[in-house]
C-alpha cells in the first residue's frame, strides 16, 4: 500500500506542475492577498503591532484553504471520469488513492506557507517564537493540512460533479475572511464578532499567533487542537465511507 501512495502522490504532483491555475491559487495568490492586505492596506489597520506581525499567522491559514478547490475538482473528477475503476482493473489499493490527494495536498500547502513565511520576512515580519514555538507552527500547520484535506477530499468525493465540487469548497476558502485573521474579532460588528470568536479557524490562527510571539495561549491550543483532529476526524470517515460507496 505505501508504494501505491508513493506512486498516487507523484501522479497528483505531476497533475499540479501541470495546470498552473492550480500552482497559481495554491502558492501565488495568498502571497498576492499578503502583499495586498500588509503592503497596501496594512497602515489601515489599527491593531496595536505591526500588522505583517498580527496578519502573517492567518495570511499562513489562508494558503492552507486556497489550494482546495482544486483538490476536491480533481478528486471528483477522478471518481466521475472512471479514473478510479482502471485502478480497480489494476489492483490500486482503494486507500492509496485517498492518502495521494491528501499528501499532496499537505505538501502545496507547506510551500505555499513557506512563499507566505519568505514574504513576510521580507515585509519586516519579526516573530519571538523560539525553536520548539517553530517546531509547534510546523506540527499545528501540518495537522491543519491534513484536517482541510481529509474535509475537502470528502467533500469532492460527494458532489456530482467536478464543477459543484470546486464550489462545494467555497465555504472554507472564504472562512478565514470571517476570523481574526485579518481584524481582531472584538473589532468586528455585533453577530460577526461572535460568528468570529467560535468558529474554527479563529483559535487555531490565535495559536499561531501565539506561538509565533513566543506566548502561546493553553486554551486557545487545546480548541484548535481539538478542532483540527475532530474535522480530520469527520473528513476521514466521510471521505472513506463515500469512496467505498462510490468505488
Amino acid at each position: 500500500m505505501k508504494s501505491h501512495s508513493i506512486v498516487m502522490l507523484r501522479r497528483n504532483f505531476k497533475h499540479i506542475a501541470r495546470n498552473p491555475i492550480t500552482v497559481f491559487n495554491a502558492v501565488l495568490m495568498p502571497v498576492v492577498v499578503m502583499l495586498m492586505f500588509v503592503y497596501m492596506l496594512g497602515d489601515a489597520f489599527n491593531v496595536g503591532v505591526d500588522y505583517v506581525d498580527y496578519a502573517t499567522p492567518g495570511l499562513m491559514l489562508l494558503a492552507v484553504c486556497y489550494g482546495l478547490g482544486s483538490v476536491a475538482t480533481t478528486v471528483n473528477s477522478d471518481m466521475t471520469k472512471g479514473i478510479i475503476n482502471r485502478f480497480k482493473v489494476m489492483d490500486v489499493s482503494r486507500s492509496a488513492v485517498l492518502n495521494g490527494h491528501v499528501i499532496a495536498s499537505l505538501l502545496t500547502n507547506l510551500i505555499a506557507i513557506a512563499a507566505i513565511i519568505g514574504v513576510a520576512f521580507l515585509l519586516g515580519f519579526s516573530p519571538s517564537a523560539s525553536f520548539l514555538d517553530w517546531l509547534g507552527v510546523v506540527g499545528l500547520v501540518v495537522l491543519l493540512g491534513l484536517a482541510a484535506g481529509w474535509l475537502t477530499i470528502a467533500l469532492g468525493l460527494a458532489a456530482k460533479s467536478p464543477e459543484s465540487a470546486g464550489m462545494a469548497s467555497v465555504p472554507l476558502v472564504m472562512l478565514p475572511f470571517f476570523s481574526s485573521a485579518i481584524v481582531p474579532a472584538e473589532k468586528m460588528g455585533p453577530g460577526l464578532r461572535q460568528f468570529a470568536e467560535y468558529q474554527p479557524f479563529t483559535p487555531i490562527i490565535e495559536t499561531l499567533r501565539g506561538l509565533l510571539n513566543g506566548a502561546p495561549d493553553t486554551s486557545d491550543l487545546i480548541t484548535a487542537l481539538a478542532w483540527c483532529v475532530g474535522i480530520a476526524l469527520v473528513g476521514y470517515l466521510w471521505a472513506s465511507s463515500t469512496f467505498k460507496k462510490r468505488a
